[in-house]
């Protein structure tokens, strides 16, 4: 159990989790203030401890963070620093724990990527509570085995959400949904029914798993009941309003544009409250004729109502691109899978594929700078999906899909059951090719350079038997990096091929098969127990290998999802399409840095004199948030997603990366800002 235990300097919390956070105030004080119109406001969410004192100033370790300002009723990601005009505040820090801190008071909140302050005009009341990270399923609810009853599943699992305004498009105030089990008799606990708006959407479909599995999503988002109907139309319905929708194929591709256009417009209005940092993407509400100020707050059927009642397709342009689509078959195996899927609130589409082409896959004969000198990899027959919109995809389906990760039902389970402890983060790296050592001393330096501000514990082992490679699968490691070959009968060893299927568990939360065709290895290591991992379908080179590797070590340890991670990595190599993630892409590097890291492109202009410079702060799992520019760049929130362009001189952009600390494409390379110094100064 987590509890809030005083320090010398401030408040720790102390617990199971890796590791025990300090939240530091010089003078703090505790206890309530001297009278109790000065204690501090409570905290809104429920924490696993608190404590309550007075301090003039609080630091945090790096993290996401939130500021709620409660009277305002009012949401938003803090990327930069940020002055707090008098008023009542939580601010919610998303590190290894999650921190709350109430307060009523002006403040101040500076953000390094060392450290956090809050700082008062003087010694403030304040409440300070931990609890740990909400990533976790609230229940269980038990539905019977028929259309009905996952429709009456799809309908309650929005009841983890904690609001029903406009402020529900931030990420911070969407939980993970309840799990869904097969039983017999409906129960729903009371907790989630409660929650519920009852009756504000609806949306009708015919009675079979393919319309509520594509309709979950905009369901979920909606709060809206799904009612199930053979002789209607698929209808989306409010108390004033009736919008028939197109049947299937159509269906699944409405309800997309239906939960974009709904979300972005209410990111829009969440953010235009009077007196705060104006969104770079504001302007857009003035070509709609939306009052933010009447809209933010009305209930989920009006806002609907308000939204189809716009030309959002005039703004849709300048908005960003959804975040992720996933192609989940509609079986009922798959029903226990839904709320883990839908918690990241993707688009949802029946699978669809295709054969690839011959010249989508060149057949190469280079068998001198193959990997493997014989043809000896496993083979494997990728297909290529029908994708709809979206920037990242994903496959919960049979088959082999190239350009989007393939997931497993085990990958979700792995990953809500996981349990943290109180060590630091372990990385093993595995080299089992001696002939590939300078990706071994690339990849080892990466690991101690690029944690050195983390939590993480290295290991680097060298020429593996079966016996010490099964042993290190089988540990509690949360990132394990095999580099060698891989074989019909597995991975290759001292003594051998350690086929994964002989493994009695995956102790490796994520992993990266750095081998020849390691597909099917990659996918039992999720079925055994891992959450995600990377993996190659067929003969990679060598070279190749080295420079995907080490790159994908790098942008794991900051911060990137593993989907993500992968996708910026193999733009080192013309065929990039022999790498691919197994299980949850969206899962990120445990111990790494909370924040969403930013990627640039910096390309240079014809006048050679100046730089067009494009940022990207997006994530697969994490939508509707904000970011902003790095310094000096002007530090004007923007939504996640969105591209943002500037164009520096040559020595601002000199300037720029030699301060910033990022991945950039540069010359259709992927490199670390810090290594583009010399290039951008010559």
């Amino acid at each position: 159990m987590l509890r809030a235990e005083a320090t010398g300097d401030g408040i720790a919390a102390v617990g199971r989790l890796r590791p025990s956070v300090t939240v530091r105030a010089s003078d703090w004080r505790a206890g309530e203030g001297p009278t109790s119109g000065d204690d501090p406001p409570s905290i809104n969410e429920s924490v696993a401890d608190s404590a309550v004192g007075r301090a003039t100033a609080l630091e945090f370790p790096p993290g996401r963070v939130a500021v709620v300002d409660r009277e305002a009723h009012r949401t938003w990601e803090l990327t930069g620093d940020e002055t707090l005009p008098a008023g009542t505040y939580e601010l919610q820090v998303d590190s290894v724990v999650e921190i709350r801190v109430a307060f009523t008071s002006a403040a101040r909140v500076s953000k390094t990527p060392e450290r956090l302050m809050l700082s008062f005009p003087a010694r403030t009341p304040v409440r300070v509570g931990f609890t740990e990270r909400d990533d976790q399923p609230p229940g269980t609810i038990t539905v019977p085995r028929t259309p009905e009853g996952v429709a009456t599943a799809v309908s309650t699992l929005s009841s983890a959400t904690l609001t029903t305004t406009a402020a529900r498009s931030h990420s911070r105030m969407r939980r993970h949904p309840p799990l869904v089990e097969f039983a017999e008799e409906t129960r729903i606990p009371a907790e989630f029914t409660r929650r519920r708006t009852q009756g504000d959407v609806t949306i009708t479909v015919p009675p079979t798993l393919q319309y509520v599995f594509t309709a979950s999503s905009l369901a979920h988002y909606l709060d809206a009941t799904i009612e199930l109907d053979a002789d209607a139309p698929p209808t989306l319905r409010t108390a004033d309003l009736e919008r028939r929708l197109d049947p299937m194929p159509g269906f699944q591709y409405e309800t997309a544009e239906l939960l974009r256009r709904v979300f972005l417009l209410d990111c829009l209005v969440r953010e235009a409250v009077p007196g705060s940092d104006r969104l770079a993407e504001h302007h857009l509400l003035d070509r709609l004729s939306l009052d933010p100020d009447a809209v933010a707050t009305a209930p989920i059927g009006e806002r609907v109502e308000a939204y189809l009642d716009v030309p959002f397709d005039l703004i849709s342009p300048d908005l960003p691109e959804w975040h992720l689509s996933m192609y989940v078959e509609p079986t009922y195996d798959h029903v226990r899978t839904l709320p883990h899927v839908i918690s990241n609130l993707p688009n949802l589409f029946t699978p669809d594929s295709q054969p690839l082409e011959g010249n989508e896959r060149l057949r190469r004969s280079l068998d001198d700078f193959y990997r493997t000198p014989a043809d000896d990899s496993a083979r494997i027959e990728p297909v290529k999906p029908i994708l709809g919109p979206g920037r990242a995809h994903g496959w919960l389906a049979d088959g082999i899909p190239i350009d989007v990760f393939k997931t497993l039902p085990e990958a979700y389970e792995h990953r809500s059951k996981e349990e943290k402890d109180t060590q630091p983060t372990s990385v093993v790296a595995v080299l089992n090719d001696a002939e590939m050592s300078s990706e071994h001393d690339d990849a080892a330096d990466i690991y101690r350079r690029g944690t050195a501000d983390l939590d993480i514990d290295v290991s680097v082992r060298e020429q593996l038997s079966r016996k010490e490679l099964a042993a290190v699968f089988e540990a509690d490691h949360d990132f394990v990096h095999y580099i060698g070959h891989c074989e019909e009968n597995g991975l290759q060893c001292r003594d051998g091929a350690l086929s994964t299927t002989t493994l009695e568990r995956s102790g490796a939360e994520t992993f990266f098969l750095n081998a020849c065709g390691s597909y099917y290895e990659g996918i039992n290591l999720v079925r055994k127990g891992s959450v995600t991992g990377a993996v190659t379908f067929e003969k990679v080179l060598d070279g190749h290998a080295a420079r995907v590797g080490t790159t994908f070590v790098r942008l794991l340890v900051n911060g990137f999802s593993i989907e993500r991670a992968l996708n910026l990595a193999r733009r080192r190599i013309i065929m990039g399409n022999d790498y691919t993630v197994v299980g949850d892409g969206t899962h990120k590097l445990s111990g790494a840095p909370e924040t969403v890291p930013l990627a640039a492109t910096i390309v240079p202009e014809p006048d050679g004199e100046s730089y067009r410079v494009t940022f990207d702060a997006s994530s697969p799992r994490i939508t509707g948030d904000v970011f902003r520019l790095p310094e000096p760049l002007d530090g004007q929130p923007r939504l996640f997603g969105a591209e943002s362009e500037v164009t520096l001189s040559a020595a601002e952009t000199e300037r720029f990366v030699r301060r910033v600390d990022m991945p950039v494409i540069f010359d259709g390379d992927i490199q670390w800002s810090t290594d583009l110094v010399a290039k951008i100064s010559t």
